[in-house]
């Protein structure tokens, strides 16, 4: 079994491959951020709220994971504008 394809020249030398990789200081500042958030709501909800540390745990992962959703659907907003 043949599949009929095309070849797309690729333009892009590995200099720019390597480039357009590299991860830019805004983003990696706005990770430190995001998990100094995240460090904070745990120690809110564990020691100010007294919630139980199982349950701040469990908040804390789900404010997380709603992080990373969103981070995931802008960069496939974004790499699909490109």
């Amino acid at each position: 079994m043949t599949v009929d394809r095309e070849v797309i020249a690729d333009d892009a030398t590995p200099d720019r491959r390597a480039a357009a990789d590299e991860v830019s200081t805004a983003t990696v500042v706005g990770y430190a951020v995001a998990a100094a958030a995240l460090v904070g709501w745990f120690l809110f909800g564990w020691l100010v709220q007294r919630q139980g540390f199982i349950a701040s745990v469990g908040e804390t992962a789900g404010a997380g994971f709603g992080l990373l959703l969103a981070v995931s659907v802008i960069g496939t907003v974004r790499r699909s504008r490109r």
